[in-house]
């Protein structure tokens, strides 16, 4: 077995989309990423379907993979003959032993390329409006690391203080108070200007600026959280911000459905300058492979009507007679009935137009309107989700309708956070497995927050599990849901 290769890949700060395009199409090749906490989660998503991702991140105060195995793993993979991925945050050569990782790899003589990424030390400010240099002000700019006791001794801060230009410390946020006393002690003058920068480059960033001799303070009560970037200097005060106003600045949405769904209803959200959160995403796990699905889609042409009930539900559907090599010309003779806008711009997509969409999007509304546009002898068949509500199965067998279900996926939730209360203006449930997941890891709603729903039984069964009103968007994808929530900002600030 021939040798492998190693991409040693900076994922730039904040946003997946700061990656550069080399590091994006490299991923794109790799059968194992090893990545660590920093980099924006929906890069993964971007991975092929096989592609191994292994979590090697490091985090203060937390469990982390020791340099030692992560050497290791990356030899591994290649010798074993794997396209293999380094993903980091920011840079891989700023303070993200990239260095260390790429000497060892020498050593056993396995290939590599370097992709850099943009770095937090230059990247996180500029986001803020905070220049590194500027003519007149400063002409240097000096990183820093201010993660460790070795980083933090005084004979360090000796020199720091007498550095002129702007001084930037990263991974410094638990040490802000000491780092500010230090300078100071040696020679900084306590009005120094000082900017702190929390999540850069998203949409939950967060600054504060103040006296060098007041920012620990300020950076407390202000509740600034890690990952943060600290600017001590002259270049702090500025604030290099467009004047433009975004229609949805000020108002915070959590997303909680599957990846695809969330992340591009986030990018649209956070475009009109909306502070969002995706919390508890869900992966689509798609039976498409299966033998008795494959045994079901064979005898397709004997129904009269194909029920979707989702836009995920659709595409797997197509997915599956595609892969059958059914010609969809052969299925002109069968009625499409759907959920939702969304399920039909799927249709939409590939030449059919579904016979009925009802105006409410629920199960019990399409089970109605399928009742009353039966034909005699209808036969139905209903691929969906194996966690589907009963509502429109349970209408079917009260009024003798012959169907047959098939689970053609299931949701899988990350599960990956801790539960707690959501708070945000804006909580936007994909669907009512969703809702449910939620509300069994023990999640609560803030008395404040309005529910938005995608379809009347999601909106039901948010309900009674959260006592909370709702609110259901006409039209059901994401860029109604957008203009939905525009609408409902006056209502809400």
């Amino acid at each position: 077995m021939s040798t492998g290769k190693v991409y040693m890949i900076g994922a730039g700060c904040g946003s997946y989309d700061l990656i550069t395009i080399r590091g994006m199409e490299a991923l794109k090749k790799c059968d194992t990423v090893l990545y660590d906490s920093l980099i924006d989660p929906h890069l993964l998503d971007l991975l092929p379907e096989s592609c191994d991702k292994i979590y090697v991140g490091k985090r203060a105060g937390m469990h982390s993979t020791s340099q030692e195995t992560i050497n290791k793993l990356l030899v591994q993979k290649a010798k074993h003959g794997k396209t293999a991925a380094r993903l980091k945050g920011g840079d891989p050569f700023v303070f993200g032993r990239g260095g260390e990782e790429l000497l060892f790899l020498m050593e056993n003589n396995i290939p590599f390329e370097i992709i850099p990424g943009i770095s937090s030390a230059v990247a996180v400010p500029e986001m803020a409006g905070i220049p590194v240099t500027h003519r007149e002000v400063s002409r240097s700019f000096h990183i820093i690391t201010g993660h460790t006791k070795d980083d933090l001794l005084p004979e360090q801060f000796r020199l720091y203080a007498k550095l002129k230009g702007t001084l930037v410390f990263l991974m410094g946020l638990t040490h802000i108070e000491q780092i500010a006393r230090n300078l100071i002690e040696y020679g900084r003058s306590p009005d120094t200007l000082a900017a702190v920068i929390s999540n850069g480059g998203k949409a939950s960033q967060h600054t504060v600026r103040g006296k060098l001799s007041e920012i620990s303070r300020i950076a407390e009560e202000n509740k600034i959280c890690s990952p943060a970037v600290i600017v001590v200097g002259d270049t702090a005060a500025f604030e290099l911000c467009s004047p433009e106003k975004k229609t949805l600045d000020g108002i915070s949405v959590t997303i909680t459905g599957t990846k695809n769904f969330a992340y591009k209803l986030s990018e649209m959200l956070i475009g009109y300058g909306a502070n969002v959160n995706c919390e508890n995403l869900f992966d689509i796990v798609s039976y498409e492979n299966e033998e008795s699905i494959f045994e079901t889609f064979a005898d397709i042409l004997s129904y009269t009507m194909i029920l979707l009930t989702s836009r995920s539900g659709a595409e797997i559907f197509f997915r599956i007679l595609k892969k059958m090599r059914i010609d969809l010309r052969k299925l002109s003779g069968i009625r499409f009935a759907v959920i939702g806008n969304g399920t039909a711009e799927i249709l939409e997509e590939h030449g059919i137009y579904p016979d009925i969409v009802p105006k409410k999007f629920s199960s019990g509304s399409l089970a109605e309107a399928v009742i009353k546009n039966k034909r005699s002898k209808e036969k139905i068949l209903l691929p969906r989700a194996e966690k589907a509500s009963p509502v429109l199965t349970d209408i079917f067998l009260q009024n003798d309708i012959p169907f047959k279900e098939v689970n053609i996926y299931d949701v899988k939730s990350e599960r990956n956070g801790q539960p707690r209360e959501i708070d945000t203006d804006i909580v936007v449930f994909g669907s009512r497995a969703e809702a449910i997941d939620l509300y069994e890891q023990g999640y609560t709603l803030s008395a404040d927050t309005t529910a938005v729903c995608i379809g009347e039984t999601t909106a039901a069964e948010v309900k009674t599990l959260y006592g909370k009103n709702t609110v259901v968007p006409k039209i059901q994808n994401a860029e109604g849901i957008v203009d939905f929530i525009k609408d409902l900002k006056g209502r809400i600030k």
